[in-house]
């Protein structure tokens, strides 16, 4: 059945990554400031810990695509040096002995992978969409095992993941039912590998369960597809860009109404101490302390813990 607009015209489709139904989930205005205000708002300071997993996630990728006896421990800790990110570090101290143990991450991650066993996609884009949604996203690796296909989400954080994690991931679910459905094989198994520890937390999903997540991620789809139509009514022909106001510092833009400002609430907690957008945030200040750049590290004395990297 064809979804209907408020004027009774079908609506488009309402093109998405998992990242993007997560941001509505997380908080309205951070969803606002990140895929609506044109210009969008100014970022803080980049995050050590994002370029630790950027620089895991980016090594691991060049590493299956080195020909096969090139594929060793020793390669992937080549791979890290020479693509480390440097961003958001204290120092070039600190940075230097963050790479050290990146590089052991990846090669002890590797040492236990059979490099024979080519992976069906690397930093694979894969999509797939409903009368309701055009959902995408990249999946780290997609592996087949026997008849079916698994995805393996990387993960270098400080707290390991669980099957709970697993179960409960929208962008996992998405991802094996785009890939199964891209590859005509059957895609059930999730997969997150906490490199820091070795572990691997897992699910297998059925074919119900799946179908829940799907039905979940066009029920956000709804709920901001309605505000961004409101938005972009309000923002007039240029469908969401709107002229750059002038940002004082800690504020949000004042060329924005009441009306719209309030589709797009935020969600004031601990997590906002690692938003990007926290200075033009005011609730996100008050109710959390800000943050250094490199807190988010492993064995820094900050006791909140960053999003998932």
């Amino acid at each position: 059945m064809e979804q209907l607009g408020l004027d009774g015209m079908p609506r488009r489709l309402y093109t998405c990554t998992p990242s993007r139904l997560n941001t509505w989930l997380d908080c309205r205005r951070r969803y606002r400031f990140t895929y609506l205000d044109r210009p969008a708002p100014q970022k803080g300071p980049p995050w050590a810990h994002n370029s630790v997993g950027a620089s895991v996630h980016n090594a691991l990728a060049a590493w299956w695509r080195e020909p096969y006896d090139r594929r060793t421990p020793v390669m992937a800790a080549v791979l890290l040096t020479n693509g480390w990110i440097r961003e958001g570090f204290r120092d070039e101290e600190q940075s230097a002995a963050w790479r050290d143990r990146a590089r052991e991450m990846v090669s002890s991650y590797v040492a236990t992978l059979d490099p024979g066993d080519e992976p069906v996609g690397v930093e694979r884009t894969v999509a797939t969409r409903t009368s309701v949604i055009a959902v995408s996203g990249r999946v780290d690796r997609l592996d087949r095992r026997g008849d079916e296909l698994v995805v393996v989400d990387y993960k270098t954080g400080r707290r390991p993941s669980t099957s709970d994690d697993a179960r409960s991931s929208i962008a996992l679910a998405v991802y094996a039912i785009a890939s199964s459905r891209m590859m005509r094989r059957p895609c059930r198994r999730v997969e997150l590998h906490h490199l820091p520890t070795g572990t691997v937390a897992e699910w297998e999903h059925t074919d119900e369960s799946l179908a829940r997540h799907l039905r979940r991620a066009e029920d956000i789809a709804t709920e901001a597809a309605d505000a961004d139509d409101a938005y972009r009514a309000w923002a007039g022909p240029a469908k969401g860009a709107v002229p750059a106001p002038r940002r004082e510092e800690g504020t949000r833009a004042p060329a924005v109404p009441p009306e719209i400002d309030r589709l797009f609430p935020p969600e004031p907690g601990p997590i906002c101490s690692w938003c990007d957008f926290r200075r033009h945030c005011p609730e996100g200040r008050a109710v959390s302390p800000d943050r250094l750049p490199w807190d988010g590290l492993a064995g820094h004395e900050s006791q909140e813990l960053p999003p998932r990297a």
